[in-house]
């Protein structure tokens, strides 16, 4: 008998334990948790960089990375509360890191929480932090074709964000391919499209960041 799915099992509930502490005490609060999923150099931290200065809100950032602090040192230049989660080469963030450096925030003083995951559209997209939604993040260098090579992520995203596409003018990328697929695996998740350079879109992301909490804040 193959005893390894019973203890697979048992890893996911403890997981789903503390994600269900995470979402409980971003609730208490009324906070928002953002989760940013993208492969690596997707531009998810200038995403931030871009967005976080715009933001109507208070906010703070978990950073997930498998060494280094230097996306969180990006993220405090902005001005934002950070904590920076290092994995040890493990491939994406787990709920018991993330209720970890939750602790290290001053959540009273916070309406919404990015956190960005470690560079990775498999094994991110499997895992329940506690969060409110997922955000695909996709860049323009990738190529098109990463939403059905990935269908799992971005079916799952509230949001689909195309990043670097002041790139689009000198690479070969098929936009409409790229939006017709996440049509297909997502017809109800939202889509933006960001500048890299100058942040051009980036408030229309921030305006739905902003209705979002608004909206869960109300209904809470």
């Amino acid at each position: 008998m193959n005893r390894r799915i019973t203890l697979n099992r048992r890893v996911a509930l403890a997981d789903e334990v503390y994600a269900r502490q995470v979402r409980e005490r971003c609730a208490q609060g009324g906070i928002l948790l953002v989760n940013l999923i993208g492969s690596p150099g997707a531009g998810k931290t200038t995403l931030l960089e871009r967005v976080l200065p715009q933001m109507p809100c208070r906010c703070g950032v978990v950073e997930g990375d498998v060494a280094t602090s230097r996306d969180a040192q990006r993220i405090a230049a902005c001005g934002v509360p950070v904590v920076q989660i290092n994995t040890g080469g493990g491939c994406h963030l787990e709920a018991h890191l993330v209720l970890r450096g939750l602790e290290d925030l001053p959540l009273d003083d916070l309406d919404l929480v990015f956190v960005e995951n470690v560079g990775n559209l498999v094994c991110p997209a499997e895992f329940d932090l506690g969060e409110d939604f997922k955000v695909a993040v996709s860049s323009v260098p990738e190529g098109a074709d990463k939403p059905l090579k990935y269908p799992s992520l971005f079916s799952q995203a509230a949001c689909v964000v195309l990043t670097k596409t002041d790139l689009l003018p000198y690479l070969p990328f098929d936009e409409e391919l790229f939006w017709k697929d996440v049509e297909s695996l997502n017809p109800r998740g939202r889509r933006f499209r960001v500048d890299g350079l100058r942040g051009d879109g980036a408030e229309e992301w921030v305006r739905f960041l902003a209705e979002t909490l608004e909206t869960k804040r109300c209904g809470a």
